[in-house]
């Protein structure tokens, strides 16, 4: 139970991680790299729906 507190993050953690990824990548690279992530999670959702679509239709064709 004592390793989960461990990885608790608090605010000055948080505050150097994103001026590590401020240095890394640059104000202007930010965006891009948020507007990219959010295409691959909104895809990733658009396939989870559809396994989720194949499971029901197959479900309904054994009944």
């Amino acid at each position: 139970m004592t390793s989960l507190f461990c990885w608790a993050l608090g605010t000055w953690e948080v505050v150097i991680i994103v001026f590590a990824i401020l240095l890394l990548f640059g104000g202007k690279k930010i965006p891009e790299l948020m507007k990219g992530i959010g295409k691959g999670v909104k895809s990733f959702k658009e396939g989870i729906r559809d396994i989720e679509d194949d499971i029901k239709i197959d479900d309904n064709d054994k009944k």
